[in-house]
């Protein structure tokens, strides 16, 4: 196998390369410097010259020569324009099939169908049996041509959980605590629901979206935040002179240790209403015998004070009388004894 070494000839060739390279460029001043030159094999050499045209930034023309054995004149075998090493490359190639990113279906917009998507899986086809086919179709809901495969599933479970959704986000960061325990969370059936749910808080940004149990934001159902201190001084206490307020004008209440005397008719019971801090006293008519003496005053008394009716029998009535005419302090007549009482005022007959 023939070694590549230098060769004269074609190192030589830089005005006939160059003058290729004007040949081929679509404005004569798109072809800069000569770079070098590169030995590609046996009599066979690369020139290359800088690319000046706009947009081609690190390309390079390169124009091969090559000669015969023996021969003294290089000829032209290709010309074109190659990036270099710092050139500024268009993004690799992707099948169409292939270019496809979350957010790019739009309105109206169909996808084709696939047959041998591995995120999907045949579902359930009926067997005739009406217990197997109502327990696939009715409690796992596999009346479907095809369902999530497990490798579906796991996608969908590693996409959302390092998702914008996820535990790892600057607002599950700051959050005091997680969905798992916010009555907004609608947990979700299967395998997803151990660590997905679906958040149901309208003040959330997170509402109608499916967020892991330990994701949390500031609109957790269970937390509170304290109110920060106000700047502004507290504003003064406001007077509703436009308002009438109605007090309720109170019974006239008797004087304290007030005596109440009551006149029975004989052989009767007699209701009094007491009042508070009253005396009640029922004098008896002409010819009521005293009778059952024991605690009437203690009755009395006690109903009295409690603000309720008395109910006092003629014979207990004397007993009163009597007691409140023996406690009844007696006047003392200030004048002395041997004046006469028409000094005194106290004649009647003055």
């Amino acid at each position: 196998m023939a070694v590549a070494t230098k060769d004269a000839v074609l190192g030589n060739a830089v005005d006939l390369a160059r003058e290729v390279a004007i040949g081929i460029a679509e404005d004569p001043a798109d072809v800069g410097e000569h770079l070098g030159h590169v030995v590609e094999g046996e009599r066979l050499v690369s020139h290359r010259f800088a690319c000046l045209a706009r947009g081609y930034r690190g390309w390079e023309w390169t124009v091969t020569v090559a000669r015969v054995p023996r021969g003294r004149t290089p000829t032209v075998c290709e010309a074109e324009l190659l990036p270099g090493d710092d050139a500024i490359l268009a993004a690799t190639w992707v099948p169409w099939s292939e270019r496809l990113r979350p957010g790019d279906i739009g309105p109206g917009d169909v996808l084709p169908f696939r047959a041998d998507d591995p995120r999907l899986e045949p579902g359930w086809t009926p067997t005739g049996d009406d217990e197997l086919d109502s327990v696939a179709i009715d409690e796992l809901a596999l009346a479907r041509a095809r369902v999530l495969s497990p490798q579906g599933r796991d996608e969908a479970a590693e996409r959302w959980y390092r998702g914008s959704h996820g535990p790892t986000t600057a607002g599950a960061l700051a959050a005091s605590a997680a969905c798992a325990s916010c009555g907004f969370l609608v947990t979700l059936q299967g395998s997803l629901g151990t660590v997905f749910g679906v958040c149901a808080n309208e003040w959330s940004p997170d509402d109608g979206k499916v967020v892991s149990l330990d994701h949390g934001c500031g609109a957790h159902s269970e937390t509170e935040a304290e109110a920060p201190p106000s700047d502004w001084p507290a504003p003064d206490p406001l007077i509703d002179e436009m308002r009438v307020e109605v007090v309720p004008h109170a019974a006239p209440v008797p004087a304290a240790d007030e005596v109440v005397v009551v006149e029975a008719a004989a052989g009767e019971a007699v209701v009094v209403e007491a009042g508070a801090d009253e005396t009640v006293v029922v004098v008896p008519a002409a010819g009521d015998a005293p009778a059952d003496e024991a605690g009437a005053d203690e009755v009395v008394a006690d109903a009295a004070a409690a603000d309720e009716s008395v109910v006092v029998e003629p014979a207990v009535a004397a007993e009163l009388v009597e007691e409140a005419l023996l406690e009844e302090p007696v006047a003392q007549d200030d004048a002395p004894a041997d004046v006469p009482a028409a000094e005194t005022g106290t004649d009647p007959e003055q």
